[in-house]
């Protein structure tokens, strides 16, 4: 059926269109149905809502995400079409059931991700399948291959190198740091950085609170030209645009599976052309995996790889506590500028980053082995990684400023004297999200005490901090309710 296209402008963050209740009876479509929609030769597949009063019979309002990809202007005609179920979803039942998926059913599931014709309630109920019962190497192979197929990729000179964090830790924010150290030594390193899942910030969300991290893949290009390196959010590049919409519900339903993590982080190193990669893995009672399982996580890493010609190097790191003293993305970006800056830095997060930075000076030939740690220590203490940074955000649009923390907050004090024995870090993630992270840059904690250290009473143990007085008060129900396992004391 022909319909006439009435430019709303509404954003659904993927293909939605509206038809009038008449329209849709004269069709047979319901609510949540799919319908393809084409025009000149091009097509693309929809939810569709119905309404009354906003559009008219025979109308047709559609999402920006339409609009964009069918050139469409006011009063255009496009055709409308009821498109059955696809035959995927069958395949998402099977892997639900714990049978193994082949390759044509891999590459199946996957395109009908990227043309939409999965609904997003489909596509959690295959997140869910693989968080259940797991891919096998071979499967997390093919998922990477569909994915490929269906990404966009940068082809970059010389020697590319990167890292990934699999998250889990509160603070953690090595990536700004290691990227500034590593480009300051002159190795090309396109960060493709992600976004919060189930942590309080992702490094998108804290490079965020000074630069842009959205940009075509031309201006990435451009970026990493004039300073080797660059941080940006590859969702909105369409880089692997599958990873992203499965990021999107996996955050939505709060999942991070492992078997979709490893497919989800090489998938984007592939697509920047990256060779020599680090992994790193924290590990311990609050983070996402002991010790062996990070152990096996690892070998899964390094055996994929292979198949991708990929040089990974896995590093285990103690996960057991939160690292640098801020959670949250304009907290974590000032722990970042004062190691960065030598402004009393935070020592465990200056530590790590160097460890890691330094492994992949080794890495890249830019160092002797075991001399590393030295160059990189050398890099930071001259300031040259603090220029390197500073040149990469002006780059990306930016610039170094004073960072506000949200204007309400919260001090908790110590009732007696006590030492620290242990913080949990999916607590603490979970605290600094009713805050309002990672969506509130300005929400989250900052711990004046971490563990191992002894505090006298009325002593500040952390302050909470939000933009949004409800959600600073749900952040304290949630302490008040968990506080005896966020914190441990030793008595």
């Amino acid at each position: 059926m022909k319909l006439k296209v009435k430019i709303l402008k509404f954003l659904a963050g993927k293909p939605v269109c509206m038809i009038h209740k008449d329209t849709a009876k004269e069709m047979s479509v319901h609510v949540s149905d799919r319908v393809s929609i084409s025009r000149d030769h091009k097509k693309i597949i929809s939810a569709v809502d119905i309404a009354e009063g906003i559009v008219k019979p025979h109308e047709i309002a559609v999402s920006e995400e339409i609009i964009a990809h069918l050139n469409l202007k006011q009063g255009n005609l496009v055709e409308v079409e009821i498109t059955s179920r696809p035959h995927s979803i069958h395949l998402i039942k099977k892997k639900l059931l714990g049978k193994l998926l082949t390759k044509e059913e891999m590459e199946e599931i996957v395109n009908d991700i990227a043309n939409n014709s999965l609904t997003e309630i489909e596509i959690a109920f295959f997140i869910s399948a693989v968080y259940n019962t797991g891919f096998t190497t071979k499967e997390t192979k093919n998922f990477i291959e569909a994915m490929i197929h269906n990404s966009n990729i940068m082809t970059l000179r010389g020697k590319i190198v990167d890292k990934h964090c699999i998250g889990g830790v509160a603070g953690n924010r090595t990536t700004p740091i290691v990227v500034s150290i590593c480009a300051a030594a002159g190795l090309t390193m396109p960060k493709n950085s992600s976004r919060a899942i189930t942590s309080a910030a992702g490094t998108a969300d804290v490079i965020e609170t000074l630069a842009k991290v959205d940009f075509n893949i031309k201006e990435v290009k451009q970026i990493i030209k004039k300073t080797k390196a660059c941080f940006i959010w590859g969702g909105g590049l369409g880089f692997v645009p599958v990873d992203s919409k499965i990021i999107k519900i996996e955050r939505m339903i709060h999942v991070d599976s492992s078997a979709q993590m490893i497919a989800s982080i090489l998938s984007k190193k592939i697509a920047v052309d990256s060779e020599y990669i680090l992994i790193d893995i924290p590990y311990g009672p609050s983070a996402k995996v002991t010790k062996r399982k990070g152990e096996k996580l690892g070998e899964k890493f390094i055996e994929i790889g292979k198949y991708f010609n990929l040089k990974i190097r896995v590093v285990l790191t103690n996960g057991k506590e939160p690292i640098g003293r801020g959670i949250g993305p304009v907290l974590e970006m000032t722990d970042v500028l004062k190691v960065l800056g030598r402004e009393a830095p935070p020592e465990d997060l200056e530590q790590k980053s160097l460890m890691l930075a330094g492994i992949i000076l080794e890495m890249a030939g830019k160092a002797r082995k075991g001399k590393g740690f030295k160059l990189a220590e050398k890099l930071l203490y001259s300031g040259q990684a603090f220029n390197k940074f500073k040149q990469i955000i002006k780059a990306q649009g930016g610039k170094i400023k004073p960072l506000e923390r949200g204007k309400f907050s919260h001090i908790i004090y110590a009732r007696n004297k006590k030492k620290i024995k242990h913080i949990d870090n999916k607590l603490l993630n979970t605290l600094a999200r009713f805050a309002g992270c990672p969506e509130d840059r300005a929400a989250g904690i900052y711990l004046h005490k971490k563990s191992g250290e002894s505090i006298e009473k009325e002593n500040k143990i952390m302050t909470i901090y939000s933009s949004s007085k409800d959600k600073l008060d749900n952040a304290l129900k949630f302490y008040n309710k968990n506080k005896n396992n966020l914190i441990k004391f030793n008595h």
